[in-house]
């Protein structure tokens, strides 16, 4: 019995050992064979660097437009006016009617920020702004209205959602006008739209290329390789010992190519931000371009990546099974 005991203790020692050793060998051959496709690389660098910079240089457009129209949103967003909505009280409409007024709109949803401009502080504005001081002095009486500023919520400021409140204000009923610069804030909106489906249009087409080009150039690399992928067939290799060292060139196609996007995207960004600078103190202001943030660099290496795996993976199906041996 305790030779049986012995004996089967020793054989699951042996299993565990195998899976053990199995466990590690796998890892050691993906190792092996991505510094392998690394080292392909580097022994042909013309016709290597000439596909990373390709791969690179497409995805640097679409991540290029991408933080403009970031940064062109960030613009509008700091824009409160953009969609504020101005409401002019009626005449007979008292301070503590006003109040209640503002008290009540407070309480919305809707609505962030309220701020109440008297009459005569509306008046002392003018009288600063336009030059006129010693003309309104003549005035009999104050023509302009008690005014109550309305800003929307973050989810209310696009146009069909502002008009909707203002719609909503109108019906109140110390209100006499309500007025909204809606036209300005559609085409702002439909200009932001239409540079985001921009974006993404060019984004797919040139994904779609950096795909065939990755494709294209791995199914160089496999016809170069017959004689060497036709051996490997005959002695038993598996179709996954076959795939990965061209998987793995894809894969460092992508990584390279996400690397070379990102520092192109730092020069485009800072040899136009001299530019923007000079345009922004136009209207007296100052503005800087926000650059890709952590998560949208990893973002872009993991596109760049997928992309170069995509691309050799749809190779490698295609033109490997194809070489068999007679």
């Amino acid at each position: 019995m305790s030779i049986l005991f012995k004996g089967r203790s020793q054989g699951a020692s042996e299993r565990k050992i195998n899976i053990a050793q199995r466990f590690v060998m796998f890892f050691v051959n993906h190792i092996r064979q991505a510094l392998g496709s690394l080292g392909e690389l580097w022994r042909q660098p013309a016709a290597s660097l000439m596909t990373i910079g390709v791969l690179g240089l497409s995805i640097t457009l679409p991540s290029t437009l991408y933080i403009l129209v970031k940064n062109t949103e960030k613009i509008s967003a700091g824009w409160e006016q953009a969609a504020e909505i101005s409401l002019f009280l009626k005449e007979q409409t008292s301070a503590a009617e006003a109040q209640q007024l503002i008290t009540r709109l407070q309480t919305w949803p809707e609505i962030d920020k309220v701020v109440y401009v008297p009459a005569d502080d509306a008046l002392e504005e003018f009288k600063q702004l336009s030059g006129l001081g010693d003309a309104v002095k003549y005035l009999e009486a104050n023509p302009l209205p008690n005014v109550v500023l309305v800003t929307p919520g973050e989810k209310h400021t696009a146009p069909t959602a502002a008009q909707l409140l203002l719609e909503k204000l109108q019906r109140q009923r110390e209100v006499d006008i309500g007025k909204l610069d809606i036209e300005w804030l559609e085409r702002l909106y439909g200009f932001l739209q239409i540079a985001t489906e921009l974006v993404t249009i060019i984004g797919v087409l040139l994904f779609i290329a950096v795909i065939l080009i990755v494709g294209n150039t791995i199914r160089l690399n496999i016809l170069n390789k017959r004689d060497e992928i036709l051996v490997m067939k005959l002695v038993g290799a598996t179709d996954g010992f076959i795939h990965r060292p061209f998987l793995y060139t894809g894969f460092w196609y992508g990584l390279l190519g996400g690397v070379i996007a990102w520092m192109a995207v730092i020069i485009i960004l800072w040899w136009m931000d001299s530019s923007i600078q000079a345009f922004a103190s136009l209207y007296d202001k100052s503005f800087h371009i926000t650059g890709l943030t952590g998560s949208a660099l990893l973002t872009m290496l993991f596109l760049s990546v997928m992309l170069g795996l995509v691309g050799s993976l749809i190779s490698v199906q295609r033109h490997v099974r194809e070489i068999e041996p007679q």
